[in-house]
């Protein structure tokens, strides 16, 4: 659904820079980062900007390299990787991981993955932490939290997840570096608001307890529709896509 807004796909049915061009995307670009200072919180840097580029091609990737975009999200291993190898290493993106992720697919970004956004139960952590011990490195992650209760979504009910961070000290091949949630699609900015302010609440609590082994850095949270209530609520990092490739 979000191509057909685009206007134009490539032969992969990614977005290209044939359907948005570089002055376009300059311009989107902007706009959200414009948005995201104009919704810091007081004495914090404002949310860093984590490109959602799941739906374009490996062109535009790059053009937002050359905009000053080094951050990149993606969320199925069958259309990230081939992309991967079309970028040129030089400009040196940081790939996180923005989906749920299963485990049979670990092994195979194991070694390109930057931030892990969705640790959302324990059978992920012990696979991940097994192939980055194979792979002989310790990967940065966040404890995704189903904040709003949902069913149809993955996480940790808010009360699982201190007692989830505590088992992390076993894992030595995980390093997580904070918190993670995705909101009800909603216009209710009121019902927004609430929970956005309930994450950063945990966040903050978890932050305080100290736990060994985690480190309380980061609290992703905020997407296209919602991303500049999730900057004036205290997140750290916002995932935004659809807003960066409008016509």
């Amino acid at each position: 659904m979000a191509n057909q807004a685009y206007g134009g796909q490539n032969g992969d049915g990614l977005t290209d820079l044939k359907s948005i061009t570089l002055q376009k995307l300059e311009r989107n670009v902007k706009e959200v980062l414009d948005t995201l200072h104009k919704n810091a919180v007081q004495n914090l840097e404002p949310a860093r900007l984590v490109a959602v580029t799941k739906t374009v091609s490996a062109d535009v990737i790059s053009a937002l390299g050359t905009l000053g975009i080094q951050d990149i999200g993606e969320n199925r291993v069958q259309v990230a990787l081939p992309k991967l190898l079309q970028i040129d290493e030089a400009q040196n993106f940081r790939l996180h991981w923005i989906g749920r992720l299963q485990t049979n697919k670990v092994k195979d970004i194991i070694d390109k993955v930057w931030l892990l956004h969705s640790l959302d139960r324990l059978a992920l952590a012990q696979e991940v932490d097994r192939r980055a011990a194979q792979a002989q490195r310790v990967v940065p992650a966040l404890v995704q939290v189903n904040i709003a209760q949902e069913d149809q979504k993955t996480g940790f009910a808010v009360d699982e997840v201190l007692p989830f961070l505590r088992q992390m000290k076993d894992f030595h091949h995980i390093q997580i570096r904070g918190l993670m949630a995705m909101m009800p699609l909603t216009d209710d900015t009121e019902t927004l608001e609430k929970l956005f302010r309930g994450m950063r609440t945990l966040f903050e609590q978890m932050r305080d307890e100290a736990v060994d082994g985690v480190e309380m850095r980061e609290l992703s949270m905020g997407m296209s529709n919602d991303y500049a209530i999730a900057a004036r609520c205290g997140a750290t990092m916002v995932r935004v896509g659809t807003a960066l490739y409008r016509s």
